[in-house]
């Protein structure tokens, strides 16, 4: 059974840093490329970053470039997102998934974790 387990998130205030996590179960296939996304109070979900299955190669939505850094443990079925220089706009629900196809800002999968949310004070 599919399970993504995303936390870390918290209150911040502006320009401070936080590291997300997102561990997968057994079954979770981790091996395969990963995202992050967000969803803001409102509006719809977007994609923030990807990272194949190695770690080697990564990219990033505009918005965050030069500001987040995603990574991954494969012997540990963990990905994470480490986000600096926080802004009030990055407040959201953050959750990870699979990505469609490299290169792609799409997830993979229908299922969702719960998330874990990042609030960033003014």
């Amino acid at each position: 059974q599919v399970q993504l387990v995303e936390s870390g998130g918290g209150l911040v205030q502006t320009g401070g840093s936080l590291r997300l996590s997102c561990v997968g179960s057994v079954r979770t296939p981790t091996t395969y490329s990963m995202g992050w996304f967000r969803q803001a109070p409102g509006k719809e979900r977007e994609f923030v970053a990807a990272i194949n299955w190695n770690g080697a190669n990564t990219y990033y939505a505009d918005s965050v470039k030069g500001r987040f850094t995603i990574s991954r443990d494969n012997a540990k079925n963990t990905v994470y997102l480490q986000m600096n220089s926080l802004k009030p706009e990055d407040t959201a629900d953050y959750y990870c998934n699979r990505i469609r196809a490299w290169g792609s800002s799409d997830p993979g999968m229908d299922y969702w974790g719960k998330g874990t949310l990042v609030t960033v004070s003014s």
